[in-house]
């Protein structure tokens, strides 16, 4: 979708995962800080293997605190039903009128397979075939009523192997961990190119760039290797440290060159990130003419620049 000066739309999600924390306001205040710049969305991931909230129900209690931003948790395939995958995601998209996403998740560690009564991970491919039949046909039963999106947002991380698949076929939003705008561009060329074979218009899918942020060093210049000079590859993922200036310079060249339609970021630091990633970054981007200054609708497919999904059983005159 573009706006309306014919410069396509920016995108901008951030995620709000905070270590050990437990309280519901934190991630109020966090969620509450990205709606406060117009961000897209925000994302809480999910793990069996370590501490922390479950995300789908502390973005349930973040939903009646927040008004536009985008809610969007981790949840498995492998280890939950599917009508429960459903029934728990149309409910958050309910009480958020329309905010929800699903960050589609597979667990392939054995420790998780054991801790939930499994008795070894299936492969990979086997989990993510699965997650793909979920996420597919998923959203049109008549056991819980469909969501006020209609399907709510699905979001893949689509950096390698499986989940490339199933982002080009089902995915609303691909996230893909790259360090480098021309790998950025090869793998968005990628899955347009495939969500358009199997039939889908490739303009109906967002590909994001999922980057660490680290803005610890305020507005010093980026550190070798980050900034202009682009992220660094490292083993969590590609990592940006430096001043929220160069981080801005460095979304708006990436999207202008059209090599993503935004970015997911992830504060290093929770609270002292996303704060200045906000009142910094973002806010030289609106001054910039490059990110919107207020939400445009209500909902996240709103948000995003995507029409409400139709209904795959519907009939002319019957249900939407």
């Amino acid at each position: 979708m573009s706006s309306t000066s014919g410069r396509a739309l920016l995108h901008l999600a951030a995620a709000v995962d905070q270590p050990s924390a437990y309280d519901a306001g934190s991630y109020v205040e966090l969620a509450r800080l990205a709606e406060s710049g117009g961000l897209d969305f925000v994302t809480l991931d999910d793990t069996f293997a370590g501490p922390g909230p479950e995300p789908l129900a502390v973005l349930s209690r973040v939903a009646p605190a927040t008004h536009r931003v985008g809610l969007v948790p981790t949840v498995t395939t492998t280890h939950t039903e599917p009508s429960h995958v459903r029934s728990a995601v149309a409910t958050l998209d309910w009480v958020s009128r329309g905010r929800a996403g699903w960050r589609i998740g597979v667990s392939t560690t054995e420790g998780e397979a054991r801790l939930l009564g499994r008795r070894q991970a299936a492969p990979a491919d086997e989990l993510w075939r699965e997650a793909a039949d979920v996420a597919a046909s998923l959203w049109d039963g008549r056991i819980v009523p469909r969501p006020p999106q209609g399907h709510p947002v699905r979001v893949v991380d689509a950096t390698d192997g499986p989940t490339r698949s199933v982002a080009a076929r089902y995915a609303d939003v691909a996230l893909v961990r790259v360090a480098d705008p021309a790998q950025a561009a090869a793998v968005r060329d990628r899955l347009r190119d495939e969500a358009a074979a199997s039939g889908r218009h490739p303009d109906t899918l967002r590909v994001l760039v999922s980057l660490i942020v680290d803005l610890g060093d305020g507005e010093h210049a980026a550190a070798p290797g980050h900034g202009g000079g682009g992220p660094r590859q490292t083993a969590q993922g590609p990592l940006y440290r430096g001043g929220p200036v160069d981080l801005a310079e460095l979304i708006a060249t990436w999207h202008a060159d059209g090599v993503v339609d935004g970015f997911h970021l992830v504060p290093a630091e929770p609270r002292r990130d996303l704060e200045r990633l906000v009142n910094g970054t973002v806010a030289l981007l609106q001054h910039r003419g490059l990110f919107r200054t207020f939400y445009p609708g209500s909902t996240l497919r709103e948000h995003l620049g995507l029409a409400r999904s139709a209904h795959q059983y519907a009939v002319t005159g019957g249900v939407r």
